[in-house]
């Protein structure tokens, strides 16, 4: 069988074609591969749950009788440490949860901090 002149430099023109449009493309286009367009997704999602149950944490707070002491130990607090302390108040524990969930509290820390 004879196969035309042209057919190799085709086939190694495709090829490179190929692989400059994969290259462009995850890098400069913003492609993206299932897997991180899936782990995108979860951290978007788990951002928005959390954005939406702020207002139950400062809830928490507010029906807290130690609400006073409990923010004025963590104005006295280093502030690496008062994410930990606002989840010990159980502040940032949802309903049928057995612990807090820190980004929770990280993110009611940050709407409570206007009031210490």
């Amino acid at each position: 069988m004879n196969t035309p002149v042209w057919t190799k430099p085709a086939l190694f023109g495709a090829a490179g074609g190929a692989a400059l449009l994969a290259l462009v493309g995850f890098a400069w286009a913003g492609w993206e591969t299932a897997d991180s367009a899936e782990q995108m997704a979860t951290q978007r999602a788990h951002a928005e749950v959390v954005a939406a149950l702020v207002p139950f944490c400062v809830q928490n707070a507010g029906a807290d009788p130690q609400r006073v002491a409990v923010l004025t130990r963590m104005k006295a607090a280093p502030t690496y440490s008062r994410a930990e302390m606002l989840m010990e108040s159980g502040w940032a524990t949802m309903p049928g949860d057995e612990r807090p969930d820190r980004s929770l509290a990280n993110a009611c820390l940050d709407r409570l901090a206007t009031e210490f």
